[in-house]
Parts: structure tokens; sequence; C-alpha cells
């Protein structure tokens, strides 16, 4: 695309490279920015991202620095930083008006914010969007067929500045207002995909998934319409949609974290040695402690925080929720 204005993607995990990838993937320039000199300098001289996404070939409209500096002079930003490290990250850049897409999902620790709320602390002139949705990062990186929420504090005056610049031909975004819900159906659907791998590795059954996933959805709704989200759209692509496509595959770290811990790994077993970040296993115990604060009935989120913490093993912690008192279904939301 000649002529268009340079994109930045802040983070050059999985995830950030396929987004990097799928916006260059017509020409338009990228900057991705790594936090390891040597990733960035390894980027641009294979085309490669080896610790990450190993199996992509790589746009060469993408251009990687560690300068964050460098990216700081862009209109447009994707912040693709595991949600526990993204305020030290935006506090480091120049505070401009720009739009800020966020991407990475999760909850902060020890504030118990939204990621929207850390950025807008970071970065007061930031225009706050939320991208989200069933993605799993290989397959964005592909090519393959791709749908997300896009979520803008702006309205649609933002949407229509920053749709252009994010749809692509198998990359489609639909509009959204409601920032926190999109944040919200992101966060809870990691901790609820961790609770799924841990019934495969226990081999419960494809039964027990389900019902695990819809009772999920449930604590995902009271959560969100109890912090102001809207029911539409946690049962759109960055809630449902996402919970349906974490809690399915072991291409989901947050699963597979999950199925570890099923059969019999400790947490700090599950987790050690990983590049990438599980990204529910930060949230659980932060989303469990606001639910019991808020008074919010979350039995799924509290029982994997439990098994994350070492509390108690995988085979008590699912006899205690399926112990739980009997209750009409439709009272999910009270």
């Amino acid at each position: 695309m000649t002529g268009a204005a340079t994109i930045g993607v802040l983070g050059a995990g999985a995830w950030g490279t396929a987004l990097a990838q799928v916006l260059a993937s017509d020409g338009t320039p990228v900057r991705l920015w790594a936090r390891e000199q040597d990733l960035a300098e390894a980027i641009n001289a294979d085309h490669r991202n080896p610790v990450y996404l190993p199996g992509a070939v790589l746009s060469d409209a993408i251009t990687a620095t560690s300068s964050l500096e460098e990216m700081s002079a862009l209109d447009t930003l994707l912040a693709v930083v595991p949600s526990q490290f993204l305020g030290g990250v935006l506090a480091q850049m120049a505070d401009t008006p720009r739009d800020l897409v966020l991407c990475a999902k999760g909850i902060e620790a020890g504030s118990g914010r939204l990621m929207a709320d850390v950025a807008a602390q970071a970065l007061p002139q930031a225009r706050i969007a939320v991208l989200s949705g069933p993605t799993f990062a290989h397959e964005v990186a592909g090519g393959l067929p791709t749908a997300v929420t896009l979520a803008c504090s702006g309205g649609e005056e933002q949407w229509h500045r920053l749709a252009p610049q994010v749809a692509r031909a198998a990359f489609r975004p639909y509009f959204s207002d409601d920032v926190t819900g999109a944040e919200i159906g992101g966060a809870v659907k990691n901790v609820l995909a961790i609770a799924c791998g841990v019934v495969e590795g226990l081999a419960l059954g494809q039964n027990a998934r389900a019902a695990l996933i819809a009772r999920g959805y449930a604590e995902m709704l009271r959560f969100g319409l109890a912090r102001g989200a809207q029911a539409e759209t946690l049962s759109g692509l960055c809630g449902l949609g996402d919970l349906v496509l974490t809690c399915s595959s072991t291409s989901s770290r947050n699963f597979s974290l999950g199925l570890a811990l099923g059969q019999g790994a400790s947490a700090a077993e599950a987790l050690a040695g990983k590049s990438s970040v599980a990204e529910g296993a930060a949230t659980a115990p932060v989303l469990a402690g606001i639910a019991e604060a808020e008074g919010i009935d979350m039995p799924i989120v509290t029982a994997v925080n439990r098994l994350l913490q070492g509390e108690a093993p995988a085979r008590e912690v699912v006899s205690g929720l399926l112990a739980r008192p009997l209750r009409a279904e439709r009272e999910h939301l009270a």
C-alpha cells in the first residue's frame, strides 16, 4: 500500500508478531517493537521470529526495533505487551494524541484494573480502543480467516479512522463501543480456558467440557454486567466466541496450562521454562479476589485459583464444583 502511514505493534511475542504480519500483508509498513534487541535484529535479518513464531516467514514490510522512542513517533499503536507489563512499557513512551489499540487480555495484579485504565493513566492523551476475539496467532499469521471485535472508546468516529487501518482480506473487525465488555470477555475467558484444560487433563470427557464452557460463560456474564459491560458484547466474538476457541485446543496457552495441572503438575512446574505467557495464571487470583469482594458468584474462577495456588489437587477441585447445591439454570444471572 504505497504511501500508507506506518503502524506500530508493541510486543513481539506470538500474538504481536502475528498482528504485525497481517497488517503488513497488503504492504503497509509496520514497526514491531521487541524488548530484546537481539530478537529485533534477528527479525530484521531473517524475516522470522525464532523465539515466539518460528514457523512464519515475515513480510519485508515489517521492521523490528527495540527503541520505544521510535515507537513514540507513530500515530497508531497496537499494544500487545503482556498485561502485567503493559503499564511499565507505556510509561516509558511520550504521551501524545494517538490511537492506542489494546490487544493484551488480562487484569493488572495488585490494582485490579483493566488494561484501558492502565493505559489511560500511563498515556492520558491516547484514544483507547480494544481489539479482542477468537484468535490463534499461528492462524492469523498464516492468513486464515479471522473475525474480531474492535471496541472504540471514541465511538464511531474512532472506528471509521481505525477500521481501515486494521481490516485486511482475511482479518475482519466488527465495531463495538463497549470497551469494558471487550476487555472483560478476554480476561475472564483465559481463566476459564485453564479450567477446560484441567477437564481434559483429568479425561472427564466432552460433556464435562461443554458444561464448563456454558457455566463459565454465565460467570463471565455475571462479572461483566456487574462491571457495566453489555450482554451483547459478551455474547459476541470477544466473549463467547473467544471462550469457545480458547477452551477447545492445546493451541491455547491457558488450556495447555490447565491440561498440565489436570495431569498432576503443579502450577510452578507447568509454567516453568515457557517463553510465552499464559495470561490466565496472573488473572485468576485477581479476578477471584474481586469476585469475592464484590459478592459475584464465580465458582469456576475460584476453583481455578485454588488449584493455581496449590490449595487442592485437580480432582478435589472438580469434585467441589460437582457438589455445589442444585439450582435452576435461569438463576445464572442472580
